[in-house]
């Protein structure tokens, strides 16, 4: 049984609230959770007190027993100190794809040909 710290949404229509829980990463979204740890409000300033409230040691206690954070949580966790995220990147990812490239190599050759006619 793989365990994930995760969001649970609740609230109103274009009012967003959740809960951090404990959860079976095969149960849905906003379904079966095991423990609540806190509580997330993303409508609050980020300077509220009562923005994120959360049982730091829960969720260390969870964490060793090898349950994953989501990114978000991840987030959310070393903002109160819990643990460290690693920095995610991936370049391959932000290079132009072939058509791209076949368009640009196309614009520079136009570009140069009329440079190399004067």
């Amino acid at each position: 049984m793989s365990l994930k710290i995760r969001l649970s949404r609740g609230g109103a229509k274009k009012r967003p609230f959740y809960r951090i829980v404990v959860a079976d990463a095969r149960m849905p979204r906003d379904g079966r959770f095991i423990e609540r740890l806190g509580t997330f409000d993303p409508l609050k300033k980020k300077d509220d007190a009562s923005r994120l409230v959360l049982d730091a040691e829960k969720a260390k206690d969870w964490i060793a027993k090898g349950a994953q954070p989501s990114d978000r949580v991840a987030r959310l966790l070393e903002a109160v100190g819990v643990g460290k995220r690693e920095a995610r990147s991936n370049p391959e990812k932000a290079k132009p794809k072939k058509k791209a490239q076949e368009r640009a190599d196309a614009a520079a050759k136009a570009a140069a040909a009329p440079a190399a006619a004067e």
